[in-house]
């Protein structure tokens, strides 16, 4: 398996396809979770209050891959899906695609409307910066706050990513750390760590 996937750098905003009369504006964002998605979708109706649809799709993960498709009220299965079917062609994961749709007056038939937002979602992506991430593996630690300069120069000494972390009570953190460091890391925190656990 490779130690890379593809995501993208920066959002894509308001490409535009039209087809009879209606618009299909896409727009792709790059996230992390499944959080994300309704703040920007819920962004984007308000923005476009008077469209007709906001369809979208989204995957998220390279182990564990989750995704979701959105027909927001179109025919089942003529927007969401092909929106995720450009999402799988390109080879992304940690992506958003969203399509607005302003009726132009001229239905587009169940044959029509699957080929539109294929397109839309499909000019979008090659709109975009796509790159390559590193796969890495979750680790979450908690320790003592006096701890925290062996914890920080550990970090910095094998370029860790903090992915998350909280200093309350005592400090918490989830780091990302390649694979194949993983035992390395193990090793070094043991001694100065209250609680340590790599995360699936």
């Amino acid at each position: 398996m490779s130690d890379y996937y593809q995501t993208l750098q920066e959002p894509v905003t308001e490409i535009l396809f039209k087809e009879k009369g209606s618009k299909f504006i896409g727009y792709a964002y790059p996230i992390e979770h499944e959080n994300e998605v309704k703040p920007l979708i819920e962004q984007l109706k308000k923005e476009h209050h008077q469209a007709r649809h906001v369809c979208y799709a989204y995957q998220i993960g390279v182990k564990n891959i989750s995704y979701r498709a959105n027909d927001d009220g179109e025919p089942n299965n003529t927007a969401g899906i092909p929106i995720l079917g450009q999402i799988k062609s390109f080879e992304l994961t940690n992506v958003l695609i969203a399509v607005v749709r302003y009726f132009g007056g001229t239905k587009l038939g169940v044959g029509g409307l699957i080929q539109a937002y294929k397109i839309s979602a499909k000019e979008t992506l090659e709109q975009a910066v796509i790159i390559q991430k590193e796969i890495l593996q979750h680790l979450y630690i908690e320790f003592e706050y006096p701890n925290m300069n062996k914890i920080m120069r550990i970090i910095h000494e094998n370029h860790l990513v903090i992915l998350n972390q909280n200093q309350e009570m005592n400090c918490q953190m989830t780091l990302g750390v390649k694979e194949n460091l993983i035992p390395k890391i193990l090793e070094a925190v043991q001694l100065v760590v209250t609680k340590v656990k790599i995360i699936e």
